[in-house]
């Protein structure tokens, strides 16, 4: 009778770590910073269907790094969680912290207890607040460590190399194009050679708290992205609105940067669809009052 293959309860740990953290940096970098009028997303991200970046809620917002297929479970199970308790409590009853706090349990139990391969992600999830002292940030990492995010955090890819970069930047409540340049600069010297990323390289947006309308997430593309990065153009000539989203309409030629306000809203994308419903139910109790 051979004597069973024993390894310790500490050297597994080890390796499931060491796998995750290999599977977590493989990919590129995502920073959330925040800025004078809210929280800033930004990433390294040519796809325009599958997003690092997305809105949970009215004035939450989830970002992340690693495996799409893992993060992408736990991002659809996080608007359902958030819905369901808006629905069945108050709306003011979803806040970013109890939702970091269900990732972290759910990571942590499949990371010390599930029996096949922990999950290759990290996590952030911020929530803007009437005022700059209210915004709230939580990175919650693959083994269900949770930690503050305290004026900006990098997600995966060579995160050490980006937050040295960044760290000689960053200024406390700062204008937004003056983090979005120093946040695309650093994704760019992420320990290999120096690059310039174009808008069509990246994947922006933001929770703004001066949005008059109650979710705050709106996703920065196009023009309006080309606009704050100093650039012209958007790198691709789709010519999508700013106030858009990933279901952005894409213009042709260059008319659609020199659209009305009006038509600019219209144009509608991710974060942006309920808003719009809420803004047309106020027009048609306006009108029948």
């Amino acid at each position: 009778m051979t004597t069973p293959f024993y390894v310790s309860p500490e050297q597994i740990m080890k390796d499931r770590a060491e796998y995750a953290r290999k599977g977590i940096s493989r990919g590129r970098s995502v920073a959330v910073i925040f800025y004078d009028k809210g929280i800033l997303f930004v990433g390294e991200n040519p796809s325009r269907a599958l997003h690092k970046i997305s809105e949970i809620y009215d004035r939450i917002a989830f970002a992340a790094a690693g495996r799409y297929n893992e993060y992408e479970q736990l991002r659809i199970a996080g608007v359902r969680h958030a819905d369901m308790r808006g629905y069945v409590y108050d709306r003011r009853d979803v806040t970013g912290r109890a939702l970091a706090n269900t990732y972290a349990q759910a990571l942590g139990t499949m990371f010390s207890e599930g029996a096949g391969k922990p999950y290759e992600v990290e996590l952030a999830v911020a929530e803007v607040g009437e005022k700059a002292a209210e915004d709230q940030g939580y990175r919650v990492t693959f083994d269900g460590q949770v930690t503050d995010i305290r004026g900006f955090q990098v997600l995966g890819g060579a995160a050490d190399a980006v937050t040295q970069v960044l760290e000689s930047s960053f200024e406390e409540n700062a204008a937004l194009e003056t983090v979005l340049n120093a946040a695309v600069d650093a994704l760019g010297r992420d320990g290999t050679e120096p690059r310039t990323l174009t808008p069509n390289q990246l994947e922006v947006a933001v929770l703004d708290r001066t949005r008059t309308r109650v979710r705050k997430f709106r996703r920065i593309t196009g023009p309006a992205l080309a606009s704050l990065l100093g650039v012209e153009g958007d790198g691709d000539g789709d010519g999508k609105g700013g106030d858009g989203g990933k279901d952005g309409k894409d213009g042709k030629d260059d008319g659609a940067a020199k659209k009305d306000a009006p038509a600019a809203e219209a144009e509608l994308g991710d974060g942006d669809v309920l808003g719009a419903v809420d803004d047309l139910l106020d027009e048609g109790d306006s009108s029948e009052s």
